[in-house]
């Protein structure tokens, strides 16, 4: 998180935890958009997608997942409940795994993704690169 950030979120009451490592972070993630889902590759792609637009970005994996409005797990901003709630579904262990992993390649190198069932205006200005579950990739 940027200085700012980290500081509204801490004013806010919404990080108390400034140990969560990246990893628990970024599996958290890939529980919450994806975790239900069971189509090979799921929550791998997701994590692709984090991974890529960490190195496109030129920021961390954390930092990325942690973006606003950039992956609506996180958009209530209860960081510390979500990663709960994370931890305690079944595939966490799973999800961390993947984080901790080497890196996949499913999505061809997509760095956007969105749900089946949403529009999101970028999507037409992106090359489609696969669909997985129910979810949409692009670079």
């Amino acid at each position: 998180m940027k200085t700012k950030q980290l500081i509204f979120a801490l004013a806010m009451g919404l990080l108390s935890n400034l140990s969560v490592n990246a990893s628990e972070i970024v599996a958290a993630t890939l529980i919450l958009e994806a975790g239900g889902e069971y189509s090979i590759g799921s929550m791998e792609a997701v994590n692709e997608v984090i991974r890529n637009r960490a190195a496109k970005r030129k920021l961390t994996t954390r930092q990325v997942c942690l973006q606003r409005k950039q992956f609506s797990c996180w958009n209530s901003g209860r960081i510390d409940q979500l990663l709960a709630k994370a931890k305690r579904h079944p595939r966490f262990s799973e999800a961390l795994a993947i984080v901790t992993g080497a890196p996949t390649n499913y999505t061809g190198g997509a760095d956007h993704y969105h749900a089946d069932y949403c529009n999101p205006y970028w999507a037409s200005s992106l090359k489609k690169t696969c669909t997985i579950g129910k979810h949409i990739f692009y670079k």
